[in-house]
């Protein structure tokens, strides 16, 4: 993604393969694991956390995640039910550097990175935490995910309180003992860090732009693999931003 600089006008060369390639993902999941292998060696391999939330919540709550290009993690989580809202943005620097051209320099402490607002009643954190795992990202892959590389692509939880930084560090000792991965979960569990929202031509991409190749290549299958693997967190209908301009 970071050899993109307009990402809001596609360009109109590749359009047409692009777009008979994401009909085929988005027809066939099988295909779509195909292109893109899941870190784990299988991602319906992946144990639902040990430590959860307590049940009987009755407000909303959100999830901090960063786990390379925003535009695909976004695109993951707009699918997964008792979510209400996805932010693409950023979250690790300070507000003066939450950029884009400045995350890009990879010096700035951003990570790219996705506020998901969520209904606890519906879908739990620790159940947030099972999918961007299992088919969000590549929690192997350190300062880089896929064709990105540098810091703001790390993988990285920002807890909103004491009790997701529990289970998160408790999710990710659980992954390890399980030794699901082909190699050491780097992920990082960052406290008190502030999010700021990307710009608007950011929010919702992959839902604008389904046929855009970066898309096609790599994030197209992450929610196929979201259908396949967790059909009863999986909504047809994505949510969106409501980001105006977006």
């Amino acid at each position: 993604m970071n050899q993109i600089l307009n990402p809001s006008r596609p360009r109109r060369r590749f359009m047409l393969a692009a777009r008979l390639a994401g009909a085929a993902v988005l027809a066939g999941g099988a295909l779509a694991l195909a292109q893109v292998a899941l870190p784990a060696e299988s991602a319906g391999r992946l144990p639902a956390p040990a430590a959860d939330e307590a049940a009987g919540a009755t407000h909303d709550a959100t999830a901090v995640l960063a786990g390379g290009c925003f535009w695909g993690v976004q695109g993951v989580f707009e699918h997964v039910r008792g979510v209400k809202r996805v932010l693409a943005g950023y979250a690790g620097g300070a507000a003066a550097t939450a950029r884009y051209e400045r995350v890009g320099g990879g010096d700035t402490g951003h990570a790219e990175s996705v506020r998901i607002d969520y209904d606890p009643a519906q879908v739990s954190y620790g159940q947030l935490l099972q999918i961007f795992f299992a088919v969000a990202h590549d929690p192997t892959e350190l300062d880089y995910q896929g064709p990105d590389h540098g810091t703001q692509y790390r993988s990285a939880i920002f807890p909103a309180t004491p009790e997701q930084h529990r289970i998160a560090q408790a999710y990710i000792a659980q992954l390890e003992r399980a030794k699901v991965f082909h190699a050491p979960i780097v992920t990082r569990i960052e406290d008190g860090k502030a999010f700021y929202p990307a710009e608007a031509y950011h929010q919702d991409f992959l839902v604008r732009h389904p046929a855009y190749p970066y898309i096609v290549i790599n994030d197209l299958p992450k929610v196929a693999a979201l259908r396949q693997f967790f059909p009863q967190r999986y909504r047809a209908e994505p949510v969106l931003s409501g980001v105006p301009g977006a």
